[in-house]
């Protein structure tokens, strides 16, 4: 999503506390960054930031760390995350700027953590780019350095191409499709779904969302 730059956005960034612009610091060490040792999940491409911050909000037991790379959509999820807390400090939740194709200079294994999260990134239709998919094997191979053993993968997706293309990833990189479907809101696959707004856009144009879950 190509979104104008925000002249606010550095400054609010970085006088927020649940905000850190150089994760790769605290790689090994995410447990200490929160007060509480809960589970840990973590957001991909986290956008403008709804989705995290309605699924943080809602559970507490819980440790949640959102990325992305691009300072505007970083500073709007800043913002969406501080009116779903009711302004008050999100103690299990750290928005965190990374390039993604690096995430293995933020975490590894002894950060355990238990569930990625990745919602409507981009699909890089040209074959040239495939390899800049957020579920391409190269990067698969990334979140496999971090993610616990039985550590899921949630997805979702508008894209049918790319839907078809990442079940292959997926399983060429030995993880197993424990559930999945063509249409979402048909037939749900999550404990809970929380709409996010590329979600709402594509429903209401008539576009069935798929989605899997891949556990490795």
């Amino acid at each position: 999503m190509r979104i104008r730059r925000k002249k606010w956005a550095k400054e609010e960034l970085d006088n927020s506390k649940f905000y850190i612009d150089k994760p790769e610091e605290f790689k090994g060490k995410w447990k200490s960054k929160f007060l509480k040792e809960n589970p840990l999940h973590i957001e991909l491409g986290c956008g403008k930031g709804s989705f995290i911050a309605n699924l943080a909000s809602s559970h507490m037991d819980i440790n949640y760390i959102a990325v992305d790379m691009i300072e505007a959509m970083l500073g709007l999820s800043k913002r969406n995350i501080e009116q779903a807390y009711n302004f008050e400090y999100p103690e299990n939740l750290y928005l965190i700027r990374a390039n993604v194709e690096q995430i293995s200079n933020v975490f590894d294994k002894t950060d355990e953590v238990e569930r990625i999260y990745i919602n409507f990134c981009n699909p890089w239709p040209k074959k040239k780019h495939n390899k800049k998919r957020l579920t391409h094997i190269r990067q698969l191979e990334l979140y496999k350095q971090f993610l616990i053993g039985n550590g899921e993968i949630y997805f979702k997706t508008d894209s049918d191409e790319l839907f078809e293309a990442s079940l292959e990833y997926f399983v060429q990189e030995g993880f197993t499709i424990i559930n999945k479907t063509y249409d979402l809101h048909k037939e749900s696959i999550f404990e809970e779904n929380i709409v996010t707004e590329h979600e709402k856009m594509f429903s209401e144009e008539g576009i069935k969302i798929k989605a899997l879950i891949a556990k490795i």
